[in-house]
């Protein structure tokens, strides 16, 4: 077990006037995982408060460690700009014993999709383009089916995924291993199921279309983009694209699968890496934290406010998200998407959030933009305890009945914080 708990928790052994109490959460799936309909008044939680809750929080990792549930993990904790919690559990590789470290770089899958948006807010910035650019002034070959969309479709659609097309475009042919460019190219053959702009459905063909229009914009590679605009500035230093990359990273997580009661590594598939737009980051946790601070407004000489706030406004209603897990359906009120986030209401209060998943990797990442609380976790086996473990954390935060959303046990021990 990896673990650095930030010296701010030590504050929490002298100054937390609380005691501990007992509250029995049902496991997720029973029938008492269903939360009662709760809201939240936010307020300001002192140090030794959030030190608290990292805590409890740190101690339910314990469980998921010791579940075996998983192969390798890591997680972080942070409050304003700082990191209050720091871990890393299992193996990056069970072959070798290899431990996840703060350092180990894991693949991000679909949170590259905030850098990809991120990235063409700094080019909106520098008057390159904007958001209603329409696609086809930018790249003239480009079609749909219909030609009005076609004209129509501009980079916030892309990015929003307001394309029109169904749900998850030639994902399939994708993974049949048919070329980036060739399914771009066969967009024009797809009825569509609404006009541009009109509707939601999640896609990665076609929100890669950005890596596109930044090239022709720039005349510069969109990984290149990033990595000068986002990566070096904020300190990602181990933040890279591409499988290469991955695999010549000092230290890197491997995809693993069940093996009975153990795990078996094996080599990361190269599919979504051919659309590095979508999902093609690979990071660390410490890169991440860094990452995470700048997205809740701590490095506004990188990411001005007037780009975050573009960047994390809702445009278009996603219903799916209210019913699509336990703790969407016992928490959210609301569920929408920006440009590259995902926005909920979570009892109330705004959680902007959104989650990875490729062969052998998951990753979440989650953040109250008011409070400026947020948790980053990044696995390399395709298990989900550990995604409940986040509304977990914010139920704890924001002082919401505890549920067991994660499984972890019968019994939570968690401290009175006396919220409301």
């Amino acid at each position: 077990m990896k673990l650095s708990l930030i010296p701010l928790l030590i504050v929490t052994l002298l100054s937390h006037a609380c005691l501990p109490r007992e509250v029995h959460a049902a496991p997720v799936g029973s029938a008492g995982a269903q939360a009662p309909a709760s809201t939240v008044t936010s307020r300001p939680r002192p140090d030794a408060e959030t030190a608290s809750i990292a805590e409890d929080f740190n101690r339910w990792v314990d469980r998921i460690e010791q579940s075996g549930k998983v192969s390798g993990f890591a997680v972080a904790v942070v409050n304003k700009d700082q990191v209050v919690l720091e871990r890393g559990v299992g193996y990056a590789n069970w072959t070798t014993r290899e431990k996840v470290e703060p350092d180990t770089v894991f693949r991000l899958a679909s949170l590259s999709k905030a850098f990809a948006t991120t990235l063409t807010g700094l080019l909106v910035e520098d008057g390159l383009l904007s958001w209603n650019t329409r696609i086809s002034s930018v790249l003239p070959t480009f079609a749909l089916a219909d030609a009005d969309s076609s004209t129509k479709l501009t980079v916030e659609d892309i990015l929003s995924h307001r394309v029109g097309l169904p749900h998850n475009t030639y994902d399939n042919l994708l993974e049949q291993d048919e070329p980036y460019p060739l399914l771009v190219e066969r967009l024009s053959e797809v009825k569509l199921s609404c006009p541009a702009g009109d509707c939601y459905a999640y896609q990665n063909v076609a929100f890669s279309l950005i890596g596109d229009v930044t090239y022709a914009l720039t005349g510069d590679f969109f990984y290149h983009e990033v990595e000068k605009r986002i990566f070096h500035p904020l300190g990602m230093q181990s933040a890279t694209y591409g499988r290469d990359a991955l695999e010549s990273s000092r230290h890197w997580a491997r995809p693993h699968r069940r093996a009975g009661s153990k795990w078996k590594p094996f080599m990361p598939n190269e599919v979504y890496y051919r659309m590095p737009p979508a999902a093609g980051v690979n990071a660390s946790l410490r890169d991440m934290e860094q990452w995470l601070i700048a997205q809740m407004g701590g490095r506004p000489d990188v990411l001005s406010p007037t780009l975050l706030n573009e960047l994390q406004t809702p445009l278009v209603q996603t219903p799916h998200d209210l019913r699509s897990t336990p703790w969407r359906r016992g928490r959210l009120e609301d569920a929408q998407y920006a440009l590259g986030w995902r926005i909920y209401d979570y009892a109330g209060e705004e959680l902007i959030f959104h989650a990875g998943a490729v062969q052998g990797y998951r990753a979440m990442i989650g953040f109250l933009p008011k409070q400026k609380f947020g948790v980053v976790m990044l696995w390399n086996c395709e298990s989900a305890a550990p995604a409940g473990l986040m509304p977990m954390l914010l139920d704890r935060y924001l002082g919401l009945p505890a549920v067991d959303w994660a499984g972890v046990g019968k019994a939570v021990k968690l401290r009175n914080n006396g919220g409301g």
